[in-house]
């Protein structure tokens, strides 16, 4: 069940749901609008030949109230909102429609686990042939909640939990990677 302004508002006010820092104007009918935060990563497609899921991938990390996205481009960026999800809530990422008619594909994954705690890392990608200039601070995707049938039996505790900034992938930490 996808949760409603009402049921987001009175979790937030309950403390079972936390999303900071947050205005009201950013509660919609069925989802939160999430802002995009100062931090970025790009891949360093200047010091290496390929991305491999066994090494860590080299990112050139930046501070910035303004990005510019070049067409047909790749970013790493962080949500202005830090959130703690309980146990029996899981979270959507999905573009702003205003945002996605410019042709910026926005997502995390699109998914956010019962448990997860931190800044959301969102994957933008630019499908244009024209660079999009972006400024922190602006919504620019929202979060929809759907309650779970059951409180999760292992709620996440994974290499991401309690991230602060951009935080570039971690494929090669996966148990599979290491055995």
């Amino acid at each position: 069940m996808i949760l409603s302004d009402q049921t987001i508002r009175e979790m937030m006010e309950e403390g079972s749901l936390a999303i900071t820092p947050m205005t009201e104007h950013q509660i919609q009918p069925a989802s939160v609008d999430i802002r995009l935060g100062t931090h970025f990563l790009k891949i360093d497609e200047n010091s290496i030949e390929s991305i491999a899921l066994d090494k860590p991938a080299k990112y050139v990390e930046f501070e910035s109230e303004e990005v510019v996205i070049p067409p047909n481009s790749f970013l790493l960026a962080t949500t202005t909102e830090y959130i703690k999800l309980p146990d029996h809530l899981t979270a959507f990422v999905e573009g702003r429609s205003s945002i996605g008619r410019m042709g910026l594909f926005i997502q995390n994954a699109g998914w956010v686990d019962p448990g997860f705690e931190g800044e959301i890392t969102l994957e933008l990608y630019n499908a244009n042939r024209l660079p999009i200039r972006l400024t922190s601070g602006r919504r620019i995707a929202q979060l929809v909640f759907a309650l779970m049938d059951k409180k999760a039996g292992h709620p996440y505790s994974g290499k991401y939990q309690g991230q602060r900034n951009a935080v570039g992938s971690q494929v090669y930490l996966d148990k599979e990677a290491n055995e």
